[in-house]
């Protein structure tokens, strides 16, 4: 169905990309479709079709109606349109989810009316396991904060920044999926090496990084000591762990980290 009024609406998600679908499923698992409060505002027609058959009875539009407030969740490149849009509706805050895009901008685009808190989500968010950082905009209170907190923690974690912290988040967290990928990659082709065949060897690297993150957060231990607990003297693991420092790949993380950070700032001094 096609959405036409923002009577009674509580949340209107402009972007219906992945993260913008992410975010919506999130909020529908949570019962938000339950209530018809929320609309989702989306340009293609195809796609617009696409929610709609994903989500039986959300509230699909061309263009944003009034609500208590907005997510932002188009490309960089679309960000000022969907703003200037959201403004007009009289859409007392807004959430952006939108990557690289300052708070000066974000503000400048909405207008002294609005208030505004910048993300920084990553693609987990897309299973439900994302981690997010947050920041408040000038006019951004305590309230509006918790209003975007209860948003995200739809499709994870969510944790409060001040803004200049952005970059490093989108040097560990944002772009941090990235480097799992590639070390999953690197167990699986390890895995081959040894003589195992390449489906078991995905298996196992798949579910040995899963299992890992979950004990990690579950056991209330920090990596050093669960890394010990696993590293007998003389035995395989302490083999394994020396051939990797004798690579540095501790000092690669770190690199990856400060150059993906420093990124990060460069293109956030680029054209708004």
């Amino acid at each position: 169905m096609e959405h036409r009024s923002g009577v009674g609406l509580r949340l209107t998600v402009v972007g219906g990309g992945r993260m913008g679908e992410a975010l919506v499923a999130g909020l529908v698992a949570a019962g938000w479709a339950e209530t018809g409060e929320m609309a989702v505002v989306e340009k293609l027609g195809a796609r617009r079709r696409e929610l709609q058959e994903r989500f039986p009875g959300l509230a699909v539009a061309a263009e944003p109606a009034a609500a208590d407030g907005a997510v932002v969740a188009v490309k960089p490149g679309d960000v000022e349109e969907a703003c200037r849009a959201v403004a007009a509706t009289g859409t007392p805050r807004a959430l952006s989810i939108a990557a690289g895009v300052g708070l000066a901008s974000l503000e400048r685009w909405l207008g002294p009316d609005v208030r505004v808190v910048r993300a920084m989500p990553n693609t987990p968010a897309l299973v439900g396991a994302g981690a997010s950082a947050i920041a408040g905009g000038s006019a951004a209170t305590d309230d509006d904060l918790g209003w975007a907190e209860g948003l995200l923690s739809a499709v994870g974690t969510v944790v409060r920044v001040p803004e200049h912290l952005l970059d490093a988040v989108t040097g560990l967290s944002g772009s941090g999926p990235a480097y799992v990928f590639l070390v999953a990659e690197a167990l699986i082709e390890a895995g081959v090496l040894a003589g195992l065949p390449r489906g078991t060897a995905s298996a196992l690297a798949v579910q040995t990084l899963l299992g890992s993150a979950r004990l990690l957060a579950e056991s209330g231990q920090g990596p050093e000591a669960l890394r010990a607990a696993v590293t007998s003297p003389g035995g395989t693991t302490a083999a394994g762990l020396r051939a990797l420092e004798s690579r540095a790949v501790r000092a690669a993380f770190l690199e990856a980290v400060a150059a993906a950070t420093e990124r990060s700032r460069q293109l956030g001094q680029g054209p708004a």
